[in-house]
């Protein structure tokens, strides 16, 4: 088979040792599995050279320069690289590695290709399969260079092995599981080929914009939502105690790995929707559904739940359960039980304990904490004071609690995040609250959530990636993954980017926080256009949302429609916002008013990076190159280190890219990534 681009023979040549192929045949397996992820990643068929059988009869005597060259001519080479390939002596190191690099390097193309994100990538892609001695690592930079590659690296202590399909990634150190390590590397396979051919940027993963919807992966099998259940209590108050139910199965659900959960805040998007059990699953891609009621009478409970499957709406079981309040742990744990029977899905050792957990036993304190946790997400004062007088009774009422310490580490970190208390004082409560709840317990998720919001915020990237990444891992969720995908855009990896936004949409489709971070996503990769799909989408989900109009006018202001992004100003203006005002005075060369809205938003500013962003892209407007300048450098220290969006996208600050201070910031920019990349 041909290659995509002609006068190639080959997209991809694959070079290993023997000695990496014996035994589990790790090699085998991994080309097998690469190839299936291919065939649905690309449309066009992608050509694969790897020979199973050593040297493909080549022997010393023959021409072996020769013999390899024609099955070197590809576009993309990537190494196996392991304990035994970094070796001069080997026929792998000299006839494939060292040949392709140099025949690659004299090519039209040459051995690095600018992605469609403005970012640079090399032809070599290698896979490593061990940590490496240091003078392994030194080997193989003297001929490539520093070493960028997807790592399958399975590590306990005194471990140092491949991984595979079947490696729990919670008891690996590195964290890694062998089906995303596949899908990372078909992902940076299409991101070269599309440098090579010349696309535009954001050509990968782009939503059709003629389809009403959202674009659907084929079904999963073991799949679900849990509808919020219903409150069927004569008191409307106890809506609380009915979505903290609902919440919890939903947490349970997800400690399992290889069960799509749909996430809470797509779940409660359903709550008194008048849609069928059908249209529900249709709009989440899951094939079941549960749904359930709630009657709460002083301490008397009685709770039902039936499990439904969508595709052809059979009830797989219905279940009635009657107690007190102090049954609800053991009630909540039986619906999870029964949905994990109904699936035949197997639980670990561990699974089975952490869903046997509870991580508040007093039934006085859980209600105080339901509550504070309902009040907790809000965008209000009031709201938030009332969830943190509820969380301190809570504390009062049982005393030391991890969980009860991660909520006030969330509360203190929305008094900071909804700009009522934006100080760094107020991040420090936060912190030393989500430090005394992963004290008590290190599995917390909301402790490492709280942690990685925290970080995110201090402009702390790669803490909060780190964070950000466990919470996902203890419990599969959109918003940690939305959050991954927003920091890996603003430190300029995009490939990782969109690989966790489209992640995030997965398990909660109607997560607005995931589909205006999804569009944000392809602002800082520079598909202005692309970004506008996403935005009407989280749009067509929560029409109004301040946050998604304001990148949407963005969006449209950067993809050259000033008057359609002067429209989504005025939208976000008339919502009293100063930044869409600043913007509307900008666009229009009002000086007072400018200085008068810019003037009130300084504060807050200093302490938000992407505003920090909207200040220097104003002030240039205005011509205060100065002003923007100093905004830019605040964005930067703040955590938006992508220098390519800066200087090659941006519309507006790409224009002072000659300027010595401008250059200094990109220097420290791509210093900051480096250190975010470590």
């Amino acid at each position: 088979m041909a290659s995509l681009i002609s006068g190639y023979n080959y997209d991809i040549f694959i070079s290993y040792r023997q000695k990496d192929n014996k035994g589990d045949r790790w090699v085998s397996e991994f080309v097998e599995a690469l190839k299936t992820e291919i065939e649905s990643t690309f449309k066009e068929e992608i050509s694969v050279y790897f020979d199973a059988n050593p040297r493909d009869g080549l022997l010393e005597t023959h021409d072996v320069e020769s013999s390899l060259k024609e099955k070197l001519k590809c576009l993309i080479f990537i190494p196996v690289i392991s304990r035994t390939y970094c070796d001069p002596k080997s026929f792998a190191w000299e006839h494939e590695f060292k040949a392709f690099v140099e025949l690659a390097s004299k090519d039209q193309f040459g051995l690095k290709v600018k992605l469609p994100n403005g970012n640079i990538a090399n032809r070599v892609l290698h896979v490593r399969i061990h940590d490496l001695d240091k003078n392994d690592i030194k080997l193989c930079e003297s001929v490539l260079g520093v070493l960028r590659g997807v790592e399958f690296i399975y590590k306990e202590p005194g471990v140092n092995r491949s991984l595979t399909p079947d490696d729990d990634e919670k008891i690996n150190l590195n964290r890694t599981r062998y089906r995303n390590q596949i899908n990372k590397v078909a992902l940076a396979i299409k991101d070269i080929v599309s440098g090579l051919n010349g696309l535009p940027a954001g050509e990968v993963n782009r939503p059709d914009e003629s389809i009403s919807g959202f674009d659907k992966s084929p079904l999963q099998d073991k799949s679900i939502i849990v509808l919020p259940f219903e409150n069927i209590s004569n008191d409307p108050d106890q809506e609380y105690f009915s979505d903290g139910l609902t919440e919890e199965i939903i947490s349970d659900l997800s400690l399992i790995p290889n069960l799509l959960v749909i996430s809470r805040s797509s779940a409660m998007t359903f709550k008194d929707t008048k849609n069928t059990i059908k249209e529900i699953a249709d709009k989440v891609n899951v094939r079941y559904v549960l749904e359930g009621s709630v009657r709460k009478a002083g301490d008397k409970l009685r709770i039902t739940a039936q499990l439904i499957n969508a595709t052809n709406d059979s009830h797989i079981w219905a279940e009635k359960y009657t107690g007190t309040l102090e049954d609800i742990f053991d009630i909540q744990e039986k619906v999870s039980r029964s949905i994990f029977d109904a699936l035949k899905l197997k639980l670990t050792p561990e699974e089975n304990k952490r869903i046997s957990e509870k991580p508040i036993s007093n039934i006085v304190a859980y209600e105080y904490y339901l509550q504070a946790k309902r009040e907790a997400w809000s965008f209000s004062l009031e709201n938030l004071d009332h969830a943190l007088q509820l969380t301190n009774k809570a504390l009062d009422n049982i005393g030391e609690n991890a969980l009860l310490y991660a909520t006030r580490a969330l509360i203190y970190w929305q008094y900071h995040n909804s700009g009522f208390r934006p100080y760094n004082e107020t991040l420090l409560e936060a912190n030393a609250e989500a430090e005394k709840a992963l004290e008590l317990d290190p599995e917390l998720f909301l402790g490492h959530w709280t942690k990685g919001a925290i970080s995110y915020t201090r402009g702390d990237l790669r803490t909060a990636s780190q964070q950000f990444k466990r919470s996902a891992e203890l419990e599969t969720g959109g918003e940690s993954l939305a959050w991954l995908s927003l920091i890996n855009a603003l430190a300029g990896k995009m490939s990782e980017s969109r690989l966790y936004g489209d992640n995030a949409i997965k398990v909660d489709p109607l997560n607005i926080l995931a589909l205006s971070f999804r569009g944000l996503i392809e602002i800082y990769g520079g598909d202005f256009k692309c970004s506008l799909i996403w935005f009407k989408k989280g749009l067509e989900v929560m029409p109004g949302d301040p946050m998604t109009l304001m990148f949407y006018a963005c969006g449209q202001l950067y993809a050259g429609n000033r008057e359609e992004s002067l429209a989504l100003f005025s939208q976000v203006a008339e919502l009293d916002s100063p930044l869409g005002k600043m913007w509307i005075a900008a666009l229009n060369n009002d000086g007072p008013a400018f200085q008068k809205f810019s003037a009130d938003l300084q504060e807050y500013a200093k302490g938000d990076k992407e505003m920090s962003w909207c200040m220097a892209d104003c002030s240039v407007i205005m011509g205060e190159t100065d002003k923007a300048l100093d905004w830019l450098s605040n964005s930067i220290e703040r955590g938006l280190i992508n220098d390519i969006f800066f200087s090659e996208f941006d519309p507006f600050l790409s224009n002072l890219k000659n300027n010595p201070r401008f250059k200094s910031l990109m220097g420290r920019a791509q210093e900051k990534q480096r250190l975010y990349s470590k």
